[in-house]
C-alpha cells in the first residue's frame, strides 16, 4: 500500500529556532539561485545548436535519457555541448546500461570529453541490463574508483507514479553514500516541497539540493513533444500524473514565479542546503531564458510580488 505521508498536512519546519529570513533576504536568495540555474536538455537533433544560440558558454546543462533514443543520443549531445564550452551533466539511466563493458565505454567517452559530472536515475527502460536500479549503477561506479567528481541522484517530493513512497525514501538513503548532490523531481505545491525537504534533512540526508522547477513551456507543445520523441524521466513522471496535467492546462493554473516566491523563505535558509535550480526546459530555452532574466532583474530591483502584476504563461516541464 502506498505511503501517503507526504500528502498529509504537516507542521512547518522547525529551523533550530532561528528567525525567518526577511522578505528582502528571501528575494535576494532567490535571485542568487536564478543567476546560475542548470537547464535540462532533451537529446534531440539540433539541441546543441539551439542551446548555444541562447546561452553563453560555461552555463550548466544536463542531458536527459530516453529509452526510445538510447544512451547513445544522450552521450552524443552531451559531448557536443561540452565541445561548445558548456559544463555538462549527462543522465546515466541505470536500466539503460547493458553491462560492465558498456559502462566502461561510457565512462571512457565522457572522461575523454572532459565531463566530470553525471546524474544517475534508475530510468524507465522496460528490459533492464545489468543494473536494475540506480543503486546498482552507483555501486558499479564506486567499484571503478568513482570516476566522476560529482554524482547526482533523484528526490521525489511528490509520490512517484510507479514506486511506493517508502521505497523512494529508502532508495535515497541507500544512494546518498555514493552521491554528491540530489535533484528533486517536479512538484507544483510549495508546501509539499517544504515538508519533504524538512523530512529529508531530519533523516540525515545532507546532500545539496537542486530544486526541480518547470521552465516556460506551452503545455500543449509539451504533451505533443513528450508523446512524439519519448523523452526522459521528468516528462514520463509528469505524463503519468493526470491531475497534474489538468491543473497545468486549466486557466490560471501553475505559475513558476509564484511557486518560487512562496518557497523563497525556505530556499533562503542555510539549513535547507539548496545548491540551485534545475529547470526542466523541454528545449524551450529561448522562452525560459527570457523568463529567468526578467525575474532576476525584477528581484534585484526589489520587484513586487507577482500576484500584484500580470503573470506569465502557464508553465511546466
Amino acid at each position: 500500500m502506498r505511503n501517503t505521508e507526504s500528502h498529509r498536512i504537516a507542521p512547518r519546519l522547525r529551523w533550530n529556532r532561528r528567525p525567518a529570513p526577511t522578505r528582502h533576504a528571501a528575494a535576494q536568495a532567490l535571485a542568487d539561485l536564478l543567476e546560475q540555474p542548470r537547464y535540462e536538455v532533451l537529446p534531440t537533433a539540433g539541441a546543441p545548436d539551439l542551446f548555444a544560440a541562447h546561452l553563453p558558454p560555461g552555463r550548466l546543462l544536463t542531458v536527459t535519457a530516453s529509452p526510445n533514443r538510447g544512451l547513445g543520443a544522450t552521450l552524443d549531445v552531451a559531448v557536443e555541448l561540452a565541445g561548445l564550452g558548456f559544463e555538462v551533466i549527462p543522465h546515466l539511466a541505470a536500466r539503460m546500461v547493458a553491462d560492465g563493458a558498456h559502462l566502461a565505454e561510457i565512462v571512457a567517452r565522457l572522461q575523454e570529453a572532459g565531463i566530470s559530472r553525471v546524474f544517475v536515475p534508475s530510468g524507465d527502460a522496460t528490459e533492464p541490463g545489468a543494473y536494475p536500479d540506480a543503486v546498482a549503477l552507483l555501486e558499479a561506479l564506486d567499484a571503478m574508483g568513482s570516476p566522476f567528481a560529482s554524482v547526482g541522484i533523484t528526490g521525489y517530493p511528490e509520490s512517484h507514479p510507479t514506486i511506493p513512497d517508502d521505497l523512494t525514501v529508502q532508495a535515497m538513503w541507500d544512494k546518498r553514500r555514493y552521491a554528491t548532490e540530489m535533484v528533486s523531481n517536479l512538484s507544483f505545491d510549495p508546501q509539499v516541497v517544504e515538508t519533504w525537504l524538512a523530512r529529508v534533512r531530519a533523516r540525515g540526508v545532507t546532500l545539496p539540493l537542486w530544486l526541480g522547477i518547470p521552465g516556460q513551456v506551452d503545455t500543449t507543445k509539451l504533451l505533443a513533444v513528450a508523446s512524439r520523441i519519448g523523452v526522459g524521466d521528468s516528462a514520463r513522471f509528469l505524463l503519468k500524473q493526470p491531475r497534474t496535467v489538468a491543473r497545468l492546462v486549466s486557466p490560471g493554473g501553475f505559475d513558476t514565479e509564484r511557486f518560487l516566491r512562496r518557497l523563497a523563505p525556505t530556499l533562503a535558509r542555510d539549513e535547507s542546503v539548496v545548491a540551485g535550480l534545475h529547470v526542466f526546459t523541454f528545449n524551450q530555452v529561448a522562452a525560459t531564458e527570457a523568463w529567468r532574466a526578467g525575474l532576476l532583474a525584477q528581484l534585484r530591483e526589489g520587484g513586487a510580488d507577482p500576484r500584484s502584476s500580470p503573470s506569465g504563461p502557464a508553465t511546466t516541464s
